[in-house]
């Protein structure tokens, strides 16, 4: 066995490499997949997961199988339905769509590529039969190609590997498939599992090939290699129904809509079905109204669900996801797939501040409350715990996730503040701290690659390798993860936005010793009103701006960054006195550096422990809990290193 694995693996490797040329046409080509086929049993459905670490391509490759079907897009990425999604170019949420080949159906799941959204891959591994393991031929295996990779290869799943970007000149294909083999492997793959087809192919001008010397047209092998290699559904068509919720959507119509595969059963319009939790209890019971499944890009209705198809229902609203959805006579749930747990906390309190309830409309804390709750009903990953009616705990995957929650509860009206992240800890059995570390991938260019090193080594990081690739290098670590707390900004602006920075969930490890003082302070304003260009010339020899003329700001509001460890007080609105003298000598004009505008990642990154982020629809700012300076010079300051919470 062994031997025909490394001869596959001498084989791929001796292939000769192709350099890639633009090619002329692909995607114009005639549509090649008939819909016209009748789905009737399990046999004719083929359920697939594409995986992949963020950016190498699944959104474009889905695209691309659907503009090949027929189905006319009116846009590309149109699986990014969602308005974040579209406009930072990654995906958030997990979404499903379908299209007919040879007479099978094949559903298609399109999943997260950035690591603080790896709940919603989880959740959908339950719901499909083989995965499409989607690589950079440039870029090569990434922090969330071992995170997906590693639950395929736990649920069971045969993966089918494709090298994307096959188009560009800078392609690495043997090195890449040498990777991805030493991967699997690391990964205590089974021999089926290691025994994985590989194709090439370039999602943006729409062709795959098994072999790098094959012509290249269009998506028909990738096509034929789901066929031959994910297996059918194994459903039972006789037993009553029953389906595990996997993902939900809103519909102004049709409510809440449920989506799942069925495992059991048929379904139709006007069926009585019950919901039951995963710890066993009848959540609800109602009649089905509505049974629908995507079709291309459209959502239609359909007579009769059928097991092995993945669709949705509606007419319930209490089911959530992970809840099981079936007839009466089932009393126990399905098991559902583990997730991993939170690792991170923050503090969600409604806006008091002195501009609380100017630029929002959900202003209190019944509607935040709500507000969450309605979040979790969806995102499995967080969990949320109330301190008092005005403030909640909730935890998460990491800052982008939190983040994302934070920018969509903005553009809904809400005015809320939250705290510096903690990372949450654990104890092992015999009562040893235990915190999460992260395994870290930066890639920058030569001239940044000792800062990094640098700053990574105060952070208590853990130098693994350091690949040199052109003008760039990849280094890699493994970091606690409140080692990485702040530093995304500080890599930004190091860099000048040129670095790249992934990292995602490694182990637990006995606690490292508490993190080295390196914040700077805080420049405060001790004032109300509006910021003058007089007085912002003198402050910012002191720090970075945040501001400029003409902002509002008020007491206890933070306006900049000061370039020493300690806060500083200053008075941003002071104006020049205007006297009688009069002089020949012409006055020097104000001259004030561009401020720094805070986004609001930037604002999670740069918030301290005694402060919070107020987060608006027009506005982010940074405050002092307390505005008070007398009482918070009175205060002692706790260090940033003890910002963690253990578990219980």
């Amino acid at each position: 066995m062994w031997s025909s694995i490394l001869s596959r693996r001498v084989a791929n490797s001796s292939r000769a490499f192709i350099s890639s040329s633009p090619l002329t046409s692909s995607i114009s080509r005639a549509p090649f997949i008939s819909r016209s086929y009748a789905i009737a049993s399990a046999d004719k459905f083929r359920n697939v997961a594409i995986i992949a670490h963020v950016d190498h391509g699944k959104t474009s490759l889905v695209d691309q199988l659907l503009k090949q079907s027929g189905t006319s897009l009116a846009t590309e990425r149109v699986m990014d339905s969602n308005q974040l999604e579209k406009e930072r170019g990654i995906t958030i949420l997990a979404k499903n769509t379908s299209i007919t080949w040879k007479g099978v159906q094949i559903n298609i799941v399109d999943t997260p590529g950035h690591g603080d959204f790896g709940g919603e891959v989880e959740r959908v591994l339950g719901m499909v039969d083989g995965v499409c393991l989607l690589v950079d031929a440039n870029e090569g295996p990434m922090t969330q190609t071992k995170f997906v990779l590693t639950k395929a290869l736990q649920a069971g799943l045969k993966p089918l590997v494709v090298l994307n970007k096959m188009d560009r000149n800078a392609a690495r294909a043997d090195e890449t498939e040498t990777q991805l083999f030493d991967l699997f492997t690391a990964l205590n793959a089974t021999d089926e599992q290691l025994s994985y087809p590989t194709l090439y192919a370039s999602a943006r001008e729409g062709w795959a090939i098994t072999a790098k010397d094959h012509e290249r047209k269009d998506m028909v092998p990738l096509l034929d290699a789901i066929l031959e290699n994910v297996p059918a559904p194994k459903a039972d068509a006789d037993a009553p129904f029953s389906m595990l919720i996997t993902t939900l959507e809103s519909d102004q119509f049709l409510g809440r809509i449920v989506t799942g595969r069925i495992l059991t059963g048929k379904v139709q319009p006007g069926t009585v079905l019950h919901v039951i939790s995963r710890e066993g209890n009848i959540i609800e019971s109602a009649k089905v109204f509505k049974v629908v499944a995507r079709r291309g890009t459209d959502r239609v209705p359909l007579p009769e669900g059928v097991a092995g198809d993945i669709i949705g229902i509606s007419g319930f609203t209490k089911a959530t996801a992970t809840m099981t959805i079936c007839a009466p006579e089932i009393t126990t749930p399905l098991p559902a797939n583990p997730i991993d747990p939170p690792v991170l906390s923050m503090m969600f309190s409604v806006n008091k501040g002195p501009f609380a309830g100017k630029e929002g409309t959900q202003v209190v804390g019944v509607k935040v409350k709500a507000r969450l709750e309605k979040e979790l009903e969806s995102n499995v990953s967080m969990t949320m715990n109330p301190s008092n009616e005005d403030s909640f705990e909730v935890k998460g995957r990491g800052e982008m996730q939190m983040g994302i929650l934070l920018e969509n509860m903005r553009r809904e009206g809400f005015e809320v503040c939250v705290s510096q992240p903690r990372i949450l800890m654990r104890r092992n059995e015999e009562g040893g701290l235990m915190e999460p570390v992260e395994e870290v991938i930066i890639e920058v260019e030569t001239e940044y690659s000792g800062w990094v090193i640098e700053k990574m080594s105060k952070r208590l990081g853990e130098l693994l390798d350091m690949e040199h690739e052109g003008i760039k290098n990849r280094i890699r670590f493994y970091v606690p993860a409140r080692g990485l707390l702040g530093f995304r900004a500080d890599f930004m602006n190091e860099t000048h936005g040129t670095g790249i920075i992934n990292h995602t969930f490694h182990a637990y490890e006995p606690f490292k010793g508490a993190l080295p003082d390196t914040e700077k302070g805080a420049i405060v304003s001790m004032a109300d009103g509006t910021a003058t260009a007089h007085a912002l010339e003198s402050i910012q020899a002191r720090g970075t701006l945040f501001i400029g003329p003409g902002a509002k700001v008020y007491n206890g509001m933070v306006i900049g960054e000061n370039s020493r460890g300690e806060d500083m007080d200053v008075n941003p609105v002071r104006e020049k006195q205007l006297t009688n003298v009069r002089t020949v000598m012409k006055e020097d004009a104000v001259k004030i550096a561009p401020p720094r505008i805070l986004t609001l990642e930037d604002a999670l990154s740069t918030v301290k422990e005694d402060e919070l982020v107020e987060i608006t629809p027009r506005s982010i700012r940074l405050r002092k809990k307390e505005l008070n300076s007398g009482v918070r010079r009175s205060m002692k300051k706790k260090s940033s290193s003890e910002n963690f919470a253990v578990e219980n």
